[in-house]
């Protein structure tokens, strides 16, 4: 994916356009971070600050698509990917060594279009559900949050980029 074929959120749109349209925005950014890698180059951790991939990244956005929109907000039973699988029930998202990649981004993109499905059949942007430690929780704040949790992770992936291979931009 090229920078120039991200879809633009609208400039008029209502709010639930707006919401989804950065969303959505945010999304392919993370995926045009990605674009053109090996499979070696996605698990890299150029940072030695950080755990951090750009595969990695991925698969962590994978379960909070996954935990936000199809559990919380939609009640289905869990089935997360990577979260809580490993020996000790810890998150596996950042143990990228021996992902597939392939499979991660199958994930990651089946995730985010049961997402927009939810997002889709909610006939109101303050559709709830009772988070068990915050009280009501709105689409409307799952929505913003994910732009922020996306755009967060974004700036990560331009930094873990610019180390694997010299690419910059946005």
């Amino acid at each position: 994916m090229k920078d120039d074929e991200r879809p633009e959120p609208p400039y008029t749109g209502d709010e639930r356009a707006t919401l989804v349209g950065f969303l959505d925005f945010q999304r392919a950014t993370l995926e045009w971070k990605c674009d053109g890698l090996s499979d070696e180059q996605l698990r890299q951790r150029p940072l030695a600050t950080t755990a951090m991939s750009l595969l990695g990244l991925v698969r962590h956005l994978t379960d909070v698509e996954q935990n936000w929109f199809h559990i919380l907000l939609d009640g289905q039973t869990p089935s997360l990917h990577y979260w809580h699988h490993g020996p000790d029930l810890s998150d596996t998202d950042w143990e990228v060594e021996k992902a597939d990649a392939a499979e991660s981004f199958r994930f990651w993109r089946e995730e985010v279009d049961r997402s927009r499905r939810i997002v889709a059949e909610s006939e109101s942007l303050d559709r709830s559900f009772d988070h068990p430690h915050d009280g009501p929780v709105t689409l409307r704040w799952i929505l913003t949050h994910m732009i922020e949790e996306y755009a967060r992770h974004n700036g990560h992936a331009d930094l873990l980029r610019e180390a694997i291979d010299g690419a910059v931009g946005e």
